[in-house]
């Protein structure tokens, strides 16, 4: 008994209308070889997240620079999904993403996309599997903009600049804001090293945001023993301990 193959689900995300009615022309003529189905499309990577979230796609092509919110960022939040598609960026002529693509076996498409490259990179898709987070980290080309969280089927996007610390808990990260806590998974010390300008490790299992800081205190122990420095940041009562190791930023930020 012969197998069926199920038609690829792809979804184009593109800042640019013509940009994308071009991809659009050619999945059309990819499909008179390849069983395929156009099952969306998003012009900001903001849209994509919500369209993806309600729309399972096998494959996603996505433009690298666009505003707000660039393609690699938006790879990394669709990895939260529970079944994360294969991306393929495109991009016009970029030579430090090209290298970056190269050197990680990333697959790309460069613009002006050509038919046998976008159809030889969907045969590709079949059998790939979806990038791990770490890999994306390591061809970003700047921090992101917003970490994320999938919740209730959906992917929630936490601005960085309103999350006032990162805290490591067995294989989880809690990213406390002003309004509530939220669970990630994500490497402290990764974390650490993209967002090195504006956070500051306390512990060796906690980074709090530079400009929120509010002070400096003395706080004893639970024990009523010896005392210790913890850090207090603006808008919360929470105070988190530093460690011995870490004391010389109560000199450098008070």
């Amino acid at each position: 008994m012969s197998v069926v193959e199920l038609p690829l689900a792809v979804f184009v995300v593109d800042d640019e209308p013509p940009a994308r009615n071009r991809l659009k022309d050619l999945l059309t003529d990819c499909a008179g070889q390849l069983p395929l189905e156009m099952v969306g499309e998003a012009g900001n990577g903001r849209e994509a997240l919500d369209k993806l979230s309600a729309t399972r796609a096998d494959v996603v092509l996505v433009d690298i620079r666009m505003p707000q919110m660039d393609g690699i960022e938006l790879a990394q939040h669709l990895n939260k999904l529970p079944h994360p598609p294969i991306i393929i960026f495109t991009t016009a002529f970029d030579a430090y993403a090209i290298k970056a693509f190269e050197l990680h076996a990333v697959d790309y498409l460069l613009k002006p996309i050509r038919l046998r490259r976008l159809f030889d990179a969907l045969v590709r898709a079949r059998t790939a599997v979806p990038m791990r987070t770490e890999e994306l980290q390591s061809i970003l080309t700047e921090p992101r903009k917003n970490l994320s969280v999938h919740e209730r089927g959906k992917i929630y996007l936490i601005p960085i600049e309103e999350v006032l610390y990162l805290r490591a808990e067995l294989k989880y990260i809690t990213v406390r804001t002003a309004q509530r806590e939220y669970l990630i998974e994500e490497a402290l010390a990764a974390l650490e090293k993209e967002f090195a300008s504006r956070f500051v490790r306390i512990h060796r299992n906690c980074l709090v945001a530079k400009e929120q800081i509010a002070g400096f205190e003395k706080v004893a122990d639970d024990e009523g023993g010896e005392t210790h420095w913890a850090v207090r940041l603006k808008g919360l009562e929470e105070k988190l301990a530093i460690s011995r190791r870490q004391q010389f930023i109560v000199k450098e930020f008070a």
